[in-house]
């Protein structure tokens, strides 16, 4: 498991799969490169190269005290693709991931790209504002989840991976699958933490999404309480033109750990487009 200096910083990343074309998976908030483990072996069986690096301040990446907003994530996947020389690559972003896909489109373009994946994705804007009144949350709910990580980690955490594996309030996990989760959160930086709460809730994405001009996968739980779909997946399927959308019946947020066979068929029937 090799580090790569990207940016400033080095990144912790697998790499799995040898010559097939790529696809780089992008972990959500607060987990790491390991949460993508159900994936990364149906890609290599499948024939494709699975990337998964740890972001910024989580797992085995560099912990820094400042740089968790988007153009600096973008830059740090910019970084990564540039240094392992990737081309004809799929971007998979879940959750707060999916940001770093469109700012990275809209950001750097897509000459290294062939296809990009949302999954259970924050874009296209989730604060609710003035010109975005169809957004989940208000600047008091983002502040709100910084003050609670920043007060009560470990309780604020053990709540929102609850939560992420939830419908209706009912666990579509087993314990274990949810305990992995916690242990992966566990290596997590506090400025990492409370600084992604800020760019994810933040974050304005709707420029970036009207750039993308590659082949896109939008998938999202039909049950997840964490990002809705109706203000997150349903609206970038609806401002990336040409997007596939599949919507996974009874799945909560971590649908690729708590339907992980819905999700990596998805995948990778539109990884053969």
């Amino acid at each position: 498991m090799p580090d790569i200096s990207s940016n400033g910083i080095n990144l912790h990343y697998t790499d799995t799969g040898g010559d097939g074309r790529p696809v780089v998976l992008i972990h959500g908030w607060p987990l790491t490169g390991k949460s993508w483990a159900d994936q990364e072996g149906a890609l290599v069986d499948a024939g494709y190269r699975a990337i998964a690096y740890d972001r910024r301040g989580f797992g085995g990446s560099d912990k820094t005290d400042d740089g968790y907003d988007y153009d600096t994530f973008a830059a740090d996947l910019a970084g990564l693709l540039d240094g392992l020389d990737l081309s004809d690559v799929t971007l998979v972003g879940f959750s707060m991931g999916g940001g770093e896909v469109a700012r990275y489109l809209g950001t750097y373009g897509d000459a290294r790209v062939h296809s990009a994946v949302l999954a259970a994705a924050v874009p296209p804007y989730l604060l609710k504002t003035v010109d975005n009144p169809d957004g989940g949350l208000g600047d008091d709910d983002v502040q709100g989840m910084i003050d609670g990580v920043s007060s009560d980690r470990e309780g604020f955490l053990d709540q929102f991976t609850t939560d992420f594996f939830s419908v209706d309030g009912e666990l579509t996990v087993t314990e274990d699958q949810r305990q992995q989760a916690l242990a992966l959160e566990a290596t997590a930086a506090d400025a990492a933490l409370g600084g992604c709460i800020a760019a994810f809730g933040r974050t304005d994405f709707r420029g970036d999404l009207a750039k993308i001009a590659v082949p896109t996968l939008v998938i999202h739980g039909d049950g997840d309480a964490t990002v809705p779909f109706a203000v997150s997946g349903k609206r970038s399927a609806e401002a990336i033109a040409g997007s596939t959308l599949v919507v996974v019946n009874g799945a909560p947020h971590g649908l690729n750990v708590s339907h992980k066979d819905e999700f990596n068929t998805a995948l990778l029937d539109f990884l053969k487009r």
